[in-house]
């Protein structure tokens, strides 16, 4: 009798292992879908929320950009705190055997970061009311609260990227397409944060500074290379720097066919509609030429990559951007499709400077110095993504 209630009772244990596993292989966990349509929202809300403060100004704290970026944090704390109190929770089991443990609790370690994120986020709010109560209505963009926001909502990116990579990882086929999928999505979104922090650095007057392209090169091909690396896809950097165009594109076309009127002063244009940021960069070009040199390096070494891909990124966008920076001046461009006649109720452009002025060119000697500078940052940031990727491609859990 006892090997006849033994057997069955070990069978009924791994039937349920493998039907967990077997669930988890081919459908994607909730809390990811949460996470990735909290990030979305926080996208649309910062991006709505810059436009705000072009368009409007800083009337009150409760303005439906920020409430649409603490719904989406809430979203993305939602899902990482269920995943961490169901796995704690849940005992020996699978889903146990793929987290990590941090102060005794057990949740995939993507979710513990996004967790934080969140909470840095939420934290950012009142932070920010009390800034501007206390320095003004319509600060500095780059303020304390601001910062925290921007650093916990990267966070929340990350923490999506690591779990969506770790799934990755543990399935194949058509689930593992479609997570490649969504890495991608959020990695485009990750770029269009760090360039949305960097703004004034490349904006249209400043394209033909080799200052706008050393920035470009210590912010935008860690992430992107990253990103497209880590999803193991052959055109995942183009990819990425699709939706980045896109997301831009949507922005400029969209924003402007709602109204919106100055609310503080001082007023130097009539403005009445929601004005966009300014045309995305032209990165298209140099993730296509990372993605072919990064196919025709796959078997080099990851410095080897470094030295090929990095400068090959900056000199390609240096070839595509200054040139069309000549266009963005002229009057060709000032039209709903470019964007250039868009200008900040706040911006004394046309009364203070020209907006179709290039800001004054270093010095030869100062320009070749900066650029050697923004070639030799590019092999290092390119040489980071690539640890980066590499240990997406890696963990699993």
């Amino acid at each position: 009798m006892y090997p006849a209630q033994t057997v069955p009772a070990v069978m009924a244990a791994q039937s349920r292992s493998l039907l967990f596993t077997s669930v988890g292989a081919v459908s994607i966990p909730w809390e990811i879908w949460f996470m990735v349509a909290g990030i979305s929202i926080c996208l649309v809300g910062g991006t709505w929320d810059v436009s705000w403060h072009r368009s409007i100004g800083r009337d009150t704290f409760w303005t439906p950009p920020h409430i649409l970026i603490q719904t989406g944090a809430l979203l993305v704390g939602i899902a990482g705190a269920y995943a961490i109190l169901a796995t704690t929770l849940a005992g020996p089991s699978p889903v146990r055997e793929t987290s990590v443990r941090v102060l005794g609790l057990h949740a995939p370690g993507g979710a513990f970061i996004a967790v934080w994120g969140s909470l840095a986020m939420i934290a950012s709010a009142p932070f920010d009311n009390w800034w501007h109560n206390a320095y003004g209505l319509d600060a500095n963009f780059a303020s304390p609260p601001h910062a925290l926001l921007m650093l916990g909502y990267f966070a929340t990116n990350i923490g999506a990227m690591t779990w969506t990579a770790s799934v990755i990882n543990r399935c194949k086929d058509v689930l593992q397409s479609r997570l490649v999928w969504l890495l991608l999505i959020v990695g485009s979104i990750c770029v269009e944060i760090l360039l949305i922090m960097i703004m004034p650095f490349f904006s249209r007057i400043n394209m033909h500074t080799a200052t706008c392209y050393l920035v470009v090169a210590l912010s935008v091909p860690c992430t992107m290379i990253a990103t497209g690396f880590g999803s193991r896809h052959k055109w995942g950097c183009t990819i990425v720097a699709a939706f980045y165009t896109g997301i831009g594109l949507g922005s400029e076309w969209l924003l402007p066919l709602v109204p919106a009127q100055p609310k503080l002063g001082p007023v130097y244009h009539n403005v009445t509609h929601l004005i966009p940021t300014e045309l995305p960069l032209l990165l298209i070009v140099p993730a296509f030429v990372a993605d072919l040199l990064l196919q025709r390096l796959a078997p080099r070494s990851s410095w080897i990559k470094a030295v090929g891909v990095g400068p090959a990124f900056v000199l390609s966008f240096l070839a595509v951007q200054w040139p069309f920076a000549y266009f963005l001046m002229s009057p060709a461009s000032r039209n709903w499709i470019f964007g250039t006649a868009y200008f900040p109720y706040s911006d004394p452009a046309g009364f203070l400077y020209d907006p179709y002025e290039f800001e004054a060119t270093e010095k030869l000697g100062t320009f070749l110095i900066t650029l050697a500078v923004a070639l030799v940052a590019s092999i290092v940031t390119t040489r980071l993504g690539l640890a980066w990727g590499g240990w997406m491609r890696r963990v699993r859990r």
